[in-house]
């Protein structure tokens, strides 16, 4: 077995780094490698282009989030925090809501939910002139307060000051602080008396902007709980299924790519080009690099995952790190699985041994040989064996003799 594997490697090799069993110069191999980083890096550019196609959840959902978030607040401005999330931006200046969610559609598969487009809707009847207004009169109310707090802290800090000095008797030119206590006294109550005004001009704003047809309205729309949940049933849907639309994507991108350089790469072996044959074989091995990094991606965050995630914390709980195991013990399953299917139909010496007999070609490499050679002049393999029931020499891989016809046991094939 070890001996089969050094083998293979050893073909690996001299395939990625020699033309027609010749060495590539220097030159040459640096030229193949920046040829193959090249290629590499589109490759991985286009998968990711194309993995965008459809549109992810949270494009397809994109009040999703904002639902939620308002369902976990408990906060008592809870209201007014999100009617004012639509007028943080200025109208002047971006497009509606509703065109920003069906921006996404553009050049993609997939719809925007119409929930959410009509919560888009909504959201745009809020923003208008008059509550952006009423934002920046509550904002500029806010910064007034901020100062006179800001200042209220200072005045408390000199008023400790000179209320010590004058419990000790000191004089009032000698005192350090620029305030004496009485008059600290006055300004605190006064600035006291300009927060609590203030507080109820923003209170009385915040009113006046949730009393608003358009904001009732937002309001009870958000609040509709059974559309909302339908929503969320669907958003939920669609991020377990999304890992497989993109492998699929991903898939369709590469797989005729590969496809395409097998055929090429087996044309220019029959016919001996040999750098295209070399050249081939690189993308038929760049090819499958990102094909198998999409698939254990897959594996890792895909419907597998989730599947097996939530059986794990159905029958134990919140035991996730049992999924290790599970992966521990899948991935080499999978592994053995691929490797068979390849080396018992894809790659099967015996399969493949048939058609390179009827062309004259080395059963091993493939490459042109006499019908006479016992060798082949390209990589030394030995082409034949001995029959069991007439002793003649027969084709390595070929299930009967070419001399008597008897059948022959597999194992020496």
């Amino acid at each position: 077995m070890f001996a089969r594997i050094r083998r293979t490697l050893k073909q690996f090799f001299n395939k990625s780094r020699k033309i027609n069993n010749e060495p590539l110069n220097q030159v040459s191999l640096i030229v193949i490698v920046l040829i193959d980083i090249f290629i590499l890096i589109n490759v991985f550019t286009g998968l990711d282009d194309i993995s965008r196609w459809h549109l992810s959840p949270a494009q397809a959902y994109p009040c999703y989030f904002e639902w939620q978030n308002y369902q976990k607040q408990a906060t008592k401005d809870k209201d007014y925090e999100f009617i004012r999330l639509p007028l943080s931006n200025n109208i002047n200046n971006l497009p509606s809501y509703k065109e920003i969610y069906q921006q996404t559609e553009v050049d993609h598969l997939g719809k925007v939910s119409p929930t959410c487009l009509q919560y888009a809707i909504y959201k745009d009847q809020i923003n208008n002139a008059k509550n952006q207004q009423a934002i920046k009169a509550i904002d500029q109310k806010q910064i007034q307060i901020s100062k006179l707090q800001q200042a209220n802290s200072q005045i408390r800090a000199q008023y400790d000051s000179t209320l010590l000095e004058k419990i000790a008797g000191q004089p009032r030119g000698q005192s350090i602080n620029q305030v004496g206590a009485e008059k600290a006294k006055q300004n605190l109550d006064q600035n006291n008396r300009n927060i609590s005004q203030l507080g109820k001009e923003i209170s009385l704003l915040k009113n006046e902007l949730l009393n608003k047809p358009e904001s009732l309205t937002f309001l009870a729309f958000i609040r509709k709980d059974n559309e909302f949940r339908t929503l969320e049933e669907s958003y939920n849907q669609a991020s377990f299924w999304y890992p497989s639309i993109q492998l699929g994507f991903q898939s369709l991108f590469l797989l005729p790519l590969i496809f395409v350089t097998l055929l090429v790469h087996q044309f220019s072996q029959r016919r001996e080009y040999g750098l295209i044959s070399l050249i081939s074989w690189h993308l038929l091995i760049i090819f499958f690099i990102p094909l198998i990094l999409k698939i254990f991606e897959f594996l890792q965050f895909g419907v597998i995952f989730q599947f097996i995630f939530d059986a794990i914390s159905a029958i134990f709980g919140r035991l996730i790190f049992l999924i290790s195991y599970i992966y521990i013990l899948l991935i080499p399953l999978i592994g053995f699985g691929v490797i068979k299917f390849f080396q018992k139909i894809v790659l099967n010496p015996k399969l493949q041994a048939v058609s390179r007999v009827q062309e004259s070609r080395c059963v091993n490499c493939a490459k042109k040989i006499r019908q006479n050679d016992a060798y082949c002049p390209h990589c030394g393999y030995y082409q034949y064996i001995e029959c069991q029931n007439c002793h003649n020499l027969t084709y390595k891989h070929l299930a009967h003799c070419k001399h008597c016809g008897s059948l022959q046991d597999s194992s020496n094939l």
